[in-house]
Order: C-alpha cells, then structure tokens, then sequence
C-alpha cells in the first residue's frame, strides 16, 4: 500500500505540483475516483477544480477492462490491442459507445448543475486521477483539453506503471507521477482505502473546492477587480481580502510587470492564505509600459503607490487595515521611496530581489520595518541590498536566499520568499491609526 486513500494521495501530489502554484492553473480531474484526488490538487494550487467528462469503454464480456474512453466535444480513443484480443465487433463498439455517451451526459449535468465547464483556453491545465492502467481515459482526457485551447498540458496521477511516460508521452507536455511501482496490476492495491465514490460524493468536492477558490483565489466578494484614480491615468489591479483580513499588502512591481506576475501571485497567495488582503495592480498603463524609462521612474512609481494607498484607506472594505508594500526589483524602490512620505505610513514593507539602492537619499527617511530578502547567487543586487541596508534607519534585515538567482526560480526560493514575506507582515502589521 502506497496511500492511505484518495485524499491523501492528492495531498502528496499537490505538494509535488506546487512549482504550478501562482500559473494560471485549472485542474480537471477525471471522475469519478480522480475528484477527490484533483480537489486537494486543486486546493494546494488555488485553482479553479472542474471535472472532464470521460468514460471508458469497457469490453462487453469484461466491462472493467478499457477497449476505449470517449469524452465531452465527441473526442474518442480506442485501444486496438485490446479491441482485437477481446474480439470485440464494430457493433458492438458502437453500442458500448452509445451507452456510454448518454450516461457521460447525463452525469455532466449532475456534476456541474448550471455551471459552465471551466474554460481552458490559454491557460495550463492539470489532469488528475486517482491513478492509470491502460491510459486509455487519460489521454481522452488531454485530448479535450488541448481541442479547448489549453496552452500546456500537465497529467498528474499518484501510481501508474512503469511504462506510463511511454504510454502517454504523446498527450500531455508535462508527466507527472509519485510512484511507478514495477508489480503494478491494478490502481486499488496500491490505496487501504479504494471505495467506489458517489455521485453524490463528487458533487460535493465540486462544490467544496469553488467555495475554497472563491474566498481565496475566484470571483467571490472577497475577491475582486479594482479601477484606481492615480492622477491622470487610472490602474487595473486585483484585490483580494480573506474573511478577517488583519491587513493588506499593495505589490510593487518591477521591471515592467504587473498585476499579472506569475511570481508576486504565488506570494499573494501565501499572504492570503495567513489572513492577509493583497492588491495586485499595474503601476503603469499599457501606454506607459512601452516607455522603457518609465520603469525606472521610481519618483513616478512611487506617486503611483501612494495614491493606491489612499485609495485602500478610503475604500469600504479596506478601510482601517494596516496596509503593506511588497516591491520587487524597481518595484522595492518605488516602495522605500513611497514609505519615505510622512502621509503615506505603511505598516511595513518588504522588497524581493529589490533595487532599494534606486530609493537614493529617501532610504534614511523610511519608519517603517523594512525586510530585504534577496538570492544568494544574485551578487551585484546582494551587494546593493548590503549598501541600502547601512543607510536604513528604520528596523531593518536582510535574509539572503541561498542558491537563488535574482527571479528565484530554483526549486524551493519562492516559498522561502513567501514564508519569510508572510512572518515580518503578520509580525509588523497591525490595525492602521488614523
């Protein structure tokens, strides 16, 4: 035995998936044994969880042995070698797969209610069961998602055999398994605990994972598109306030990126997760961003930041929260020169692979507890962090991440950026004075 039950090898391969976390992700678990599985996927990436519609086709004389699967779109994928051995005739092919396309519609309807099936277009779709024989459902399953316009393909199960990269190579971009066991024979005798699962049991997963999203990562009130007043222009930003909020973080981007980096979304989650509200927004316009100096602008950056601020403390569900700033790269800058302003009294800030030495002469002026972390391999900012850190005043440290490089995209950095992020914030931030 591998797994104690579908739930915790979920929880396994969530945690192997988690570089995923932060990408725009949707997981679609085949039902009805991989939901439980994709659900705590879906959790451990704050994504969306949707189910594909697939069905096996089962030789007539043996129905637990795959000839087949078909999915949603009219996508269908038969294993000759199993057709012929089973002697199975064309009838009889058709009449499995007319059964079984009515009863896939009908489940589709049970599954998601009124809801529409999550889209994919663009975006990085996982696959999820609970695990593969002959791969048969697993390739109609990618074959869906690509006909719906996924940008990369990831098929993620917890035990398969081990020529699973083999079978299925062809169909998804990324393979990933947590065990291909050499005496593999049939997915259950790898679980304790291998019960069929209910109709009733994957609707309430579904349901489970969209309130998670919602609160966390979706569309409900908690989190929300943002249209801020900067002077002239107005930024697009995304905000977002768990239940309890304690505070919120404004990030500062850098280097020409937005709201949209893969990178401050994986940290925003974190903070989330901690009980923070975050606001991810752009600190230039789509104009602006084609103006290579204005990257640089940190005094421009940095009026942006503080007009955000009084935005957060002006507006309803933000208002008398600590408020934080988040900067990365030229983003740190436009913070530490923002926190230098009397009027503007962040709570405290944190810079990720900053250039605090683009702050200049506002960094004795900064108050509030200021944490530098910067990659171990990124010398040249390393040094610079060093230097902007003598010329703080305020309560100030820097951690170096070993082995990172300045986007700290080796295994591991970013959760290290997003803990150590996540304590100064919860350790500094307190209910705003006003």
């Amino acid at each position: 035995m591998l797994f104690t039950d579908r739930t915790e090898a979920g929880r396994r391969l969530g945690a192997r998936l988690e570089y995923l976390r932060g990408q725009d992700v949707v997981v679609l678990a085949l039902p009805r044994g991989g939901v439980p599985v994709g659900a705590q996927v879906a959790e451990a990436l704050d994504a969306p969880l949707d189910v594909c519609m697939v069905r096996k086709l089962g030789v007539p004389t043996q129905p637990e042995l795959g000839m087949g699967a078909i999915g949603e779109d009219g996508v269908r994928v038969v294993n000759q070698e199993v057709l012929h051995a089973g002697g199975v005739s064309p009838a009889e092919l058709d009449q499995v797969e007319t059964h079984e396309r009515a009863v896939l519609a009908q489940r589709a309807a049970r599954y998601r209610g009124d809801r529409r099936p999550a889209g994919v277009a663009g975006r990085t779709v996982v696959v999820v069961d609970d695990g593969v024989a002959t791969g048969s459902t697993a390739r109609v399953a990618c074959r869906i998602a690509r006909a719906r316009g996924a940008a990369r393909i990831v098929l993620a199960v917890p035990v398969a055999p081990q020529d699973f990269t083999h079978r299925l190579a062809g169909d998804a971009d990324d393979l990933v398994c947590l065990a291909t066991p050499a005496d593999f024979y049939a997915i259950g005798q790898f679980y304790g605990d291998f019960a069929q699962v209910a109709d009733d049991e994957v609707t309430a997963w579904l349901r489970q994972a969209a309130h998670h999203h919602e609160r966390f990562a979706g569309t409900g009130p908690g989190d929300r598109e943002a249209e801020i007043a900067a002077g002239a222009v107005r930024l697009r930003g995304r905000l977002t306030l768990p239940t309890g909020a304690t505070g919120v973080v404004a990030f500062a981007h850098g280097s020409g990126s937005g709201r949209h980096s893969p990178r401050n979304r994986f940290v925003a989650g974190g903070l989330n997760r901690a009980g923070l509200g975050t606001l991810l927004f752009d600190l230039l316009t789509e104009d602006e961003e084609g103006d290579r100096a204005n990257v640089f602008d940190i005094g421009l950056l940095a009026a942006r930041l503080h007009d955000v601020t009084r935005w957060l403390r002006e507006e309803p569900d933000t208002e008398g929260l600590a408020v934080g700033y988040f900067g990365a790269s030229t983003g740190a800058a436009a913070a530490l020169w923002a926190a230098a302003e009397p009027s503007a009294r962040p709570a405290a800030v944190v810079s990720r692979g900053g250039r605090p030495d683009l702050a200049g002469p506002r960094l004795p002026e900064v108050t509030a507890p200021t944490l530098l972390i910067v990659g171990g391999a990124d010398r040249e900012v390393l040094r610079l962090n060093r230097a902007a850190q003598a010329a703080l005043t305020c309560e100030s440290r820097l951690e170096v991440v070993p082995g990172a490089t300045h986007l700290f995209e080796e295994p591991g950095t970013l959760e290290r950026v997003t803990e150590l992020a996540r304590d100064w914030f919860t350790d500094h931030m307190a209910p705003a004075r006003v």
